[in-house]
């Protein structure tokens, strides 16, 4: 069973799922860049919490069932706050002695950087991490025609200029065909909503980005934190990720103190589609060494 629970951050009410849990764990979760907290989470807190930890999985800040305005407004800053916030307030669950950090995608990169910081994090996941983002970005604009990236980027600095007038963002669909203004046009990118949302089970879920919110994703290059991780990190890197890309991540891993690297077949999805269980039984068990394992005393 699950309950809805609130936290604050920067007076701004961050809205949550809390699954208790048994062991002394807990998970802090959070979906993509733009994603809720359900088709974000759901498929992978039902397991950790199946396996006795407990779990917090929250909406940012301007989206999901979490206040504040401009809605569908992605700041890197302010969600990396918000991600702070959801740990300290994970502390004070029942039973949580150990807190464990999941994300993927673009927060998959904050994994890296709040890894790096105090924050009393014991272990962290970043899944499908996009931890360079101009590389990334590079990459992505392979998918693009230059029409639309003129018009990405034009509506991108319209929606600059109108957030200092405080009027209402400009928005951009999360994912669009090639030739369509949209935050990705890469392959897996195309096929988000029909993994993360199968049949519109999620109907709340508001697919779209504030494109003022395009550019310094773009620029975000959470890599450069790896060295500093203060705790375990495991990667999974998905061999044929188009929209994240291995290659950064694994540069990164192999810069991370304590890194476990799991790779898997497939695109930016696989871990919800056909690596699923090899995923969830990778990261339950890096989870057990990181945040149970290590809570029984030695032996005198």
């Amino acid at each position: 069973m699950r309950e809805k629970v609130n936290f604050t951050s920067a007076g701004v009410q961050c809205a949550a799922w809390h699954y208790p849990g048994t062991n002394g764990g807990c998970l802090v979760m959070t979906g993509g860049f733009g994603v809720t907290k359900e088709p974000g989470t759901d498929r992978f807190a039902e397991r950790f919490a199946a396996a006795g930890f407990s779990v917090l999985a929250f909406d940012h800040r301007y989206f999901g069932e979490s206040g504040g305005e401009p809605r569908q407004l992605a700041r890197v800053r302010d969600q990396l706050a918000d991600w702070r916030a959801a740990i300290e307030f994970a502390k004070t669950l029942p039973g949580v002695e150990r807190v464990g950090i999941w994300a993927f995608s673009l927060p998959g990169g904050y994994i890296v950087q709040l890894a790096a910081e105090d924050l009393g994090v014991s272990a962290a996941i970043a899944q499908s991490a996009n931890v360079d983002g101009p590389t990334v970005t590079r990459h992505a604009s392979r998918y693009q025609v230059p029409s639309s990236a003129l018009r990405l980027l034009g509506r991108s600095l319209l929606d600059v200029v109108g957030g200092w007038f405080g009027r209402p963002p400009r928005l951009v669909d999360l994912a669009g065909p090639t030739g369509t203004v949209a935050l990705l046009n890469t392959p897996d990118a195309l096929l988000g909503n029909g993994i993360l949302n199968p049949g519109n089970i999620y109907p709340e879920w508001e697919q779209t980005i504030a494109a003022r919110s395009v550019l310094p994703a773009a620029m975000y290059r959470p890599a450069k934190y790896a060295p500093d991780a203060r705790c375990p990190i495991l990667y999974v890197v998905c061999k044929d990720d188009k929209s994240a890309l291995a290659a950064p991540t694994l540069k990164a891993a192999a810069t991370t103190p304590k890194a476990e690297v799991l790779q898997v077949p497939g695109n930016h999805y696989a871990p919800f589609t056909n690596a699923h269980e090899e995923v969830v039984e990778a990261e339950l068990a890096f989870l057990t060494r990181n945040l149970v394992a290590s809570r029984t005393p030695q032996a005198q």
